[in-house]
């Protein structure tokens, strides 16, 4: 066998998956009638997922609201039954009162957990220089959440556990675990002590992953949960029509939208970006690449990682991928679009699905956002 991440393992722990398909996917010869079976599967994900209590609707407090480059913007802020409080932006066209379609905007990893909404919005010319550098490096040098409420839509974009306001705090830790890595409160956003922060918070993800499994939940059962409350707020607004909603993000954030398209039938239309390829490719090629927030203890052996996306079916879902993207091996991600396109196809959904392939490494470029904003306009304005 191929040198892998588990050495003369590797062969083995490949066997326990086999080359059938899951024991819930619906590309099973047993499952015939949609309905039953994504009720069914959808049911063992969550289950597996084990969220924690995460509480109803938002009270989102207005900071402040204000116009910049045709968008208007609010700041809020909300409390959930656990950390510190969640700051997110509420992005619509000027002057539109609805009802709009929404788009939850969820914000990439990129190794940058100091920063969370940030990452995909511009609310002034004036911008921290690090995400002026992050928005050139990965989406064309624009904030998509902004082109995209420009575009006629209502985009809600937050922190969620562990970035931004969100994040763990280094003074709230034990010496063991700081190692020295204090942060400078009283100048936090210097480039040197973000990138120190940075350095220090990922290598406490492992600890993070480690304590949420003794608590009795998961990492992706946290920004779930906390995703499908920030979708309860968004589809609370005057200005959204709650049946025309959907979600997108890059990296970080495209596996919070294959995980919340999997768990909330409210998504209508998806749009996952550099963050799609197989089980199969995490456990041989690539888990050294990616952060601890992708796993879920047993789930691989009832759906495929493709598959928690195919929950969605028949609602559209819009795969991008880069062709040279460093954090996936080339075939796993051409298997991952042949096990959507089969389910979809099995769906007799096959227009509903679509997966297309750019050159480059990873990125949520000014092309990709074409063809991303043109799905939205085609499944949510309609």
């Amino acid at each position: 066998m191929p040198q892998n991440m588990l050495g003369a393992y590797g062969d083995w722990a490949a066997g326990l998956m086999g080359d059938q398909p899951a024991e819930l996917s619906f590309r099973r010869d047993q499952f015939r009638d949609i309905n039953a079976w994504r009720d069914r599967a959808r049911t063992r994900y969550r289950d597996f997922l084990l969220q924690p209590d995460s509480g109803g609707t938002p009270n989102a407090q207005l900071q402040h609201r204000f116009e910049y480059d045709g968008v208007e913007i609010e700041h809020l802020s909300w409390q959930l039954p656990f950390g510190p409080p969640t700051e997110a932006l509420f992005l619509k066209p000027a002057g539109a009162s609805g009802p709009l379609p929404g788009v939850v905007g969820l914000h990439d990893h990129g190794g940058n957990k100091y920063f969370g909404n940030r990452k995909i919005t511009r609310t002034s010319n004036s911008m921290h220089p690090l995400m002026r550098e992050h928005q050139d490096h990965y989406y064309g040098g624009v904030a998509w959440a902004n082109e995209l409420a420009k575009r006629g839509y209502a985009v809600l974009v937050h922190d969620t556990f562990t970035f931004g306001t969100r994040r763990v705090r280094s003074a709230d830790l034990p010496a063991v675990i700081k190692r020295g890595h204090d942060i400078d409160e009283v100048n936090p956003e210097s480039d040197d002590e973000i990138k120190r922060y940075n350095a220090f918070a990922g290598g406490h993800e492992h600890l993070v992953s480690k304590s949420l499994f003794c608590a009795g939940t998961t990492w992706p059962g946290v920004f779930t949960a906390e995703d499908q409350r920030a979708l309860d707020y968004l589809c609370s607004r005057p200005e959204v029509d709650e049946q025309r909603v959907g979600c997108c993000g890059l990296s970080g954030g495209g596996l919070r939208t294959v995980y919340l398209s999997g768990v909330d039938q409210r998504i209508r239309c998806s749009c996952a970006v550099g963050m799609m390829t197989t089980w199969r490719d995490y456990l041989l090629n690539k888990c050294y690449t990616h952060t601890w927030m992708i796993y879920i203890p047993g789930l691989p052996r009832f759906l495929d990682y493709p598959e928690i996306l195919g929950l969605a079916v028949p609602n559209p879902v819009l795969v991008l991928n880069n062709s040279e993207d460093q954090l996936f091996t080339l075939p796993e991600m051409q298997r991952a679009d042949t096990v959507l396109k089969e389910v979809y196809r099995k769906a007799e959904a096959p227009e509903r699905y679509r997966a297309s392939f750019y050159p480059g490494p990873h990125k949520f470029d000014r092309d990709m956002q074409k063809e991303a904003f043109e799905w939205f306009d085609r499944w949510l304005k309609s």
